[in-house]
């Protein structure tokens, strides 16, 4: 998700590559980014953030406790740090940096081809100057949506970053089902494809509620209201809601 960030802030411009720093425990990694993106590389975090305006936390969870040590009183009062670590909580981030000037966002991973969405907040020490500039680090990857409180991104944590990943399972379960009943996998995967996409933007773009859509594809007793019946039969709708209840709640526990 940090190269998804880098290749979105140059794409849209919001910086030059000279003006931004990367650090990263790999060697190869490094290598990886500087001659791709023609930007400074090192592998000394505080080397690195003491040279922006905004430093970026992209780190997995389990390297955080290391990286707030080392990081630990090195930040200018004015430094915006944004962090896009899942389930690390701003206290969290604060205490372990000493340093209050703070953003927290969640994306997804559709940021990677610049469609997807983040949540995200800020504390109140975020100047109106740095929101602006956070939104629009957040928003070349796609929307950005701000909350005042930091309890929706546990939230969107089971719905939109969760999400996609939800998404994918179904598109397998429907080409597997498309092959089983006889159609070739490479006209099954474009179908279903295809279908998710329209479907999607149909949405966005009529207006209406997906049970009004639903409604009108759906005709008394034909193939579309058997299958509907059978899904729900299944318990769809239910297991949906169990499946998003149980990744919001274990996004509570990863911050506690």
């Amino acid at each position: 998700m940090g190269e998804a960030m880098l290749s979105a802030i140059l794409d849209k411009r919001l910086s030059l590559p000279q003006a931004i720093f990367v650090s990263d425990i790999s060697e190869v990694r490094r290598h990886h980014l500087e001659q791709k993106y023609c930007v400074s590389v090192a592998s000394n975090n505080r080397m690195v953030a003491e040279r922006g305006d905004i430093v970026i936390l992209a780190i997995k969870p389990q390297n955080l406790a290391e990286v707030m040590a080392e990081l630990n009183g090195q930040l200018k009062p004015t430094q915006l740090v944004l962090s896009i670590i899942a389930g690390a909580r701003i206290d969290t981030l604060c205490r372990g940096l000493s340093h209050s000037c703070l953003a927290r966002a969640m994306p997804n991973t559709p940021a990677q081809i610049g469609e997807g969405i983040s949540v995200w907040t800020a504390t109140a020490e975020v100047t109106e100057e740095q929101k602006e500039r956070a939104a629009s680090i957040l928003g070349a990857m796609g929307k950005e949506v701000y909350v005042a409180d930091e309890k929706y991104l546990d939230m969107a944590t089971a719905v939109s970053g969760s999400g996609p990943a939800y998404v994918f399972l179904f598109i397998e379960s429907l080409v597997d089902a498309a092959v089983h009943i006889g159609l070739p996998l490479n006209m099954a995967q474009e179908l279903v494809l295809q279908t998710l996409v329209g479907s999607g933007h149909f949405v966005q773009k009529s207006g209406k509620l997906p049970a009004e859509l639903r409604g009108m594809v759906t005709s008394p007793g034909g193939t579309t209201a058997e299958a509907l019946f059978q899904l729900q039969k299944g318990g769809f709708t239910g297991l949906v809601i169990q499946a998003v209840i149980a990744a919001y709640e274990k996004a509570k526990r990863l911050g506690s």
